[in-house]
């Protein structure tokens, strides 16, 4: 299989997969566009495995997998996204090293590891999260030093985070994981299993709003080191998520009846303002 046709996969599975992500990734050159849905393509592979069906074995057997494809890029040519990111790692300086941290959180998910404290799960955020930030910013570039690549992690671990919030309920009764920190549960008066009274829950998820808040305030410090394509990129995403985060913050309880999301026009409005280059 030629690039040209890798990419091509690529980009479809990305419009018709990343229903947040697409709208900033649209705004980017073609170059860039096709590189960065190598990334998702790679990212969601690897998300599909550790939250797909299978046997916790069978789940950590293919993640292995992945790892050792990583090691082996492009393989035998014939998988349309590792042929993808071989050929954007050769053009973009890729950390590809982070594909192994995604790899790692989604190990913790198989393993069922819950977190203790707020500390441990921005661990767990910045292995599966930050991470991508990391490897996006590969793809945008930034003359910063350190700065741009700690930035883009903090960016990473709002946005996951905020996925942490609207998909509780999901989380728990689908996959029978519960991310929310342990010792916050017990503080409010909720179960480990984050039941209980609402109230409690709801106390747990705003506190958790907040901190996502700031890493949001200082994570978005990313999009003056960006050129002008990469950070309406950028401020898409962020924008989005930040706005489901308002959501939540404005109704905390319904997470724990539906799953929250905005509409294709609130999230085409996030995506025109980071044209226009107004803060998300």
């Amino acid at each position: 299989m030629n690039s040209e046709e890798a990419y091509r996969y690529c980009e479809q599975l990305t419009a018709s997969q990343a229903r947040n992500f697409s709208y900033g990734i649209r705004l980017l050159d073609p170059v860039r566009r096709r590189a960065l849905s190598a990334v998702y393509a790679l990212a969601r592979r690897i998300d599909d495995i550790g939250d797909g069906p299978g046997s916790s074995e069978s789940k950590l057997e293919r993640l292995a997998k992945v790892r050792q494809d990583l090691k082996l890029l492009p393989g035998d040519g014939s998988d349309p996204v590792l042929v993808a990111i071989a050929d954007s790692a050769s053009r973009f300086a890729i950390p590809l090293e982070a594909f192994d941290e995604l790899i790692q959180g989604c190990e913790w998910d198989c393993h069922g590891s819950g977190y203790d404290t707020f500390d441990d799960l921005v661990t767990y955020c910045r292995l599966v999260a930050g991470s991508i930030g990391r490897l996006s910013l590969g793809v945008f570039g930034a003359a910063a030093g350190e700065r741009a690549p700690r930035l883009a992690d903090q960016l990473g671990v709002a946005l996951q985070l905020t996925n942490i919030l609207r998909d509780i309920r999901e989380d728990r009764e689908q996959m029978g994981r519960v991310y929310l920190p342990a010792r916050d549960l017990e503080r409010f008066g909720a179960e480990p299993d984050a039941t209980g009274p609402p109230d409690a829950v709801v106390g747990v998820i705003l506190l958790v709003a907040s901190r996502a808040r700031s890493f949001y305030t200082e994570g978005l410090g990313l999009l003056s080191l960006l050129d002008w394509r990469s950070r309406a990129c950028t401020a898409a995403m962020a924008g989005i998520y930040r706005r489901l985060l308002g959501s939540i913050e404005r109704r905390p309880e319904s997470v724990l009846s539906e799953r929250v999301s905005l509409s294709r026009a609130e999230k085409a409005w996030v995506a025109a303002l980071a044209i226009a280059g107004r803060a998300p």
